[in-house]
């Protein structure tokens, strides 16, 4: 495989170019998210459990990921919500953790593989309670990697790590080992790493995991560092994300988008940096006669697919999690509907990829599209913390499950799964 599986560039500003590691990868190795918790992270203030275990539902069971049949994991998440309930922090809480572990390796030159890394996000607690203000951030992610479950824990207080451990078990085995455990400057080490060769002194604002990464060479750590470097994390909220176009290098993977687009209904025969005119370009062939356009002469949605595609389509051939905020802006329904069912058909995605997003786009809010444990609400509590919660979850007056052959849309804009929608207060009698 090539090391150019992906290159940043733009068109309008040299200055926004992500940055992005080109190391060795290895396709075969399964890399999946099970659940991620974290506690007193921006306005959440309780312990959060964001989940991609299946429940026992029978909706698209064929979906699933699994390894030898061992607790199936969901390919898809999706959080609905109104502007300020709490979406966008629940996916930076999880891409501050992953930014923690990965950026210092990468800075170091010792990433094991490709990622993109995006600019750190800062640590900042639940500020508008006296004791939460002063307390530590909490984290925990369980994830899995080839046969191996793995569950980390990593506690922040002003920048220092408080606590961190890392533990790990076969998957379907009953015994748990501990890789190590620290806290603040004390450290102890698992049977599996314990050497006297092995330091354990390190900075106070460094994990121990980004620290034994970039020192030792330990197979479990190369495991669990190749996870965090796995992840994707895209923000279309931010308008630097928009200017940045992730060109493909791997042929594979450019041909698939040209292809993607085509399907979408974009005429596009090819897409490309030009280096002499310093200008991304993209052709066309009407009447027998090519024409190119500049990437940024083309429609919103257009450049959003140029730029979203490449990425997706490298995550689901090596089976990646994506983490994307307002995935939807700017594509019609269609055109997200087609992305979401990449992930969900296994003979596309055969990898065990996932994608984590955000979204507004009630139209895709469809049984037909979601299970009822892969759609997730966030909203804002009457104190101005947040909590989310699954449509699974969720039970009405007779204290049932909503079933799965209900119109969740309609549903939700009349009100029934919380989290109220604005229309519903506009409609509302104190509105008028």
């Amino acid at each position: 495989m090539s090391q150019k599986q992906l290159s940043a560039i733009t068109g309008i500003d040299q200055s926004d170019i992500s940055k992005i590691e080109r190391g060795a990868a290895n396709p075969s190795v399964q890399i999946m998210l099970c659940q991620f918790t974290f506690k007193n992270f921006r306005s959440y203030k309780e312990e959060t459990v964001f989940d991609f275990q299946a429940t026992s539902i029978g909706e698209f069971e064929d979906s699933l990921i699994s390894i030898n049949d061992n607790s199936p994991l969901l390919p898809v998440g999706v959080v609905y919500g109104p502007n300020g309930g709490g979406k966008t922090n629940l996916l930076l809480a999880l891409s501050c953790l992953v930014s923690m572990v990965s950026q210092p390796i990468n800075e170091l030159g010792k990433s094991r593989q490709r990622g993109i890394i995006q600019e750190r996000t800062n640590c900042l607690p639940y500020l508008l309670d006296d004791e939460s203000r002063n307390e530590p951030t909490d984290f925990e992610v369980f994830f899995r990697v080839n046969g191996n479950e793995y569950r980390y824990n990593l506690s922040v207080l002003e920048e220092e790590i408080v606590r961190e451990s890392l533990h790990w078990k076969t998957i379907g085995g009953k015994k748990t080992g501990a890789v190590f455990e620290r806290n603040r400057s004390e450290i102890i080490l698992g049977q599996s790493i314990s050497k006297a060769s092995i330091n354990r002194t390190v900075n106070p604002k460094m994990p121990y995991l980004t620290f034994l990464a970039i020192n030792y060479d330990i197979q479990v750590i190369a495991e669990v560092q190749r996870w965090f470097e796995s992840v994707y994390t895209i923000n279309f909220g931010n308008p630097s994300t928009e200017k940045t176009v992730f060109m493909p290098q791997e042929p594979s993977i450019h041909e698939k988008s040209i292809q993607a687009l085509n399907d979408l209904g974009i005429d596009v025969n090819e897409f490309y940096f030009d280096n002499d005119r310093q200008r991304i370009v993209t052709q066309r062939t009407v009447k027998g006669k090519s024409y190119e356009l500049f990437y940024e002469d083309e429609s919103a949605g257009t450049r959003k697919l140029i730029s979203v595609l490449p990425i997706l389509l490298n995550a689901l051939n090596e089976g990646r999690l994506v983490i994307v905020d307002e995935l939807d802006a700017k594509l019609h329904p269609k055109l997200l509907r087609y992305i979401i069912s990449l992930f969900k058909n296994k003979s596309i995605n055969s990898k065990g990829a996932q994608l984590l997003f955000t979204s507004h786009d009630l139209s895709t809010m469809k049984n037909y599209i979601f299970r009822r444990d892969e759609i997730w609400f966030a909203y804002e509590k009457p104190e101005h913390g947040s909590e989310i919660y699954s449509l699974y979850e969720i039970r009405n007056e007779g204290n049932e499950r909503i079933k799965a052959t209900m119109a969740f849309d309609k549903q939700y804009l009349e009100g029934r799964y919380g989290a109220d929608p604005y229309l519903s207060n506009m409609l509302s009698d104190g509105w008028k």
